[in-house]
């Protein structure tokens, strides 16, 4: 198990950031390596995004100091989603088969965690949230096509988008965890936009489906001190409650949103009128 830490960042101090600064800050670079589970902790809603890549053999998921309890999800629930290929994920023995594109919600208190990839050669890649929780509830796979699907954007604004709803309070009941999966049709790149900040709840962006020399332009910063990353296939980027968060690539992608925070309402946004944007 990998484990690095990140510290909240007051956003005026974010408007001093060079670019590196602000990668170091919020860009999550790497999350899959091979018979690893790898992690960044943020203090940020005390958030932690991570991924599990078996191909040797099954990778278990472990706990650390900074965890701060003897079992991962002692005080903690998982949502997992599989972007690579066909996986198995056995939580206390039972065992639950994850093709591309499916999610599993694991509940707060699961001892044994086991991360398996059923080919080798086209190894499962587990993308991983995890929130503090305060109740037990009950662990539950969610296929791409048990998600509640909600289809938003135009093609004259190049945001045609479907909104796959997974880990969400229509969907599978959590204790703050909420996640889903937006596919960009092709020919449309924009998502969010216009943007809206929610104070409420931090939120962590990754980015798939990109070629190596494809790009997101990923925005975020104070609606009137905007700043951007620039972020490439398989990367996160953690957006702190007061920051906007939108994002364009140089072609279509698709990326998994993940939230915790005060509140599970997905429609609860702070809207920014565009002319309020610099």
């Amino acid at each position: 198990m990998k484990i690095s830490v990140r510290h909240a960042s007051h956003p005026d101090a974010v408007r001093a950031f060079d670019t590196e600064t602000l990668r170091d800050h919020f860009l999550v670079p790497t999350l899959f390596e091979a018979d690893e589970t790898v992690f960044t902790y943020s203090h940020i809603d005390r958030f932690v995004v991570g991924g599990a890549m078996p191909v040797a053999g099954p990778v278990k998921l472990e706990s650390s100091k900074e965890i701060g309890s003897p079992n991962f999800l002692d005080r903690r629930e998982l949502g997992v989603v599989n972007v690579g290929g066909a996986g198995r994920v056995t939580v206390d023995g039972a065992v639950y088969e994850l093709a591309p594109r499916d999610a599993l919600y694991v509940a707060m208190g699961s001892k044994d965690v086991t991360f398996e990839s059923l080919d080798r050669r086209e190894p499962a890649k587990f993308y991983l949230n995890s929130t503090p929780a305060h109740a037990r509830f009950e662990t539950m796979k969610i296929s791409i096509g048990q998600a509640k699907a909600v289809h938003l954007g135009d093609p004259a604004q190049s945001n045609e988008r479907t909104i796959y709803q997974m880990i969400h309070p229509d969907v599978v009941r959590t204790a703050q965890l909420v996640l889903g999966m937006t596919v960009l049709k092709p020919n449309n790149m924009w998502n969010t936009m216009p943007c809206h900040t929610h104070d409420r709840r931090c939120e962590v962006y990754f980015y798939f489906d990109l070629p190596d020399d494809a790009r997101v332009i990923h925005m975020m910063g104070e609606p009137e001190q905007t700043r951007h990353i620039v972020v490439a296939n398989e990367q996160a980027v953690i957006s702190p409650p007061w920051s906007i968060h939108s994002g364009v690539g140089t072609r279509n992608y698709t990326f998994i949103w993940a939230m915790g925070g005060d509140n599970q309402d997905f429609t609860d946004m702070d809207f920014v009128a565009m002319d309020r944007l610099r």
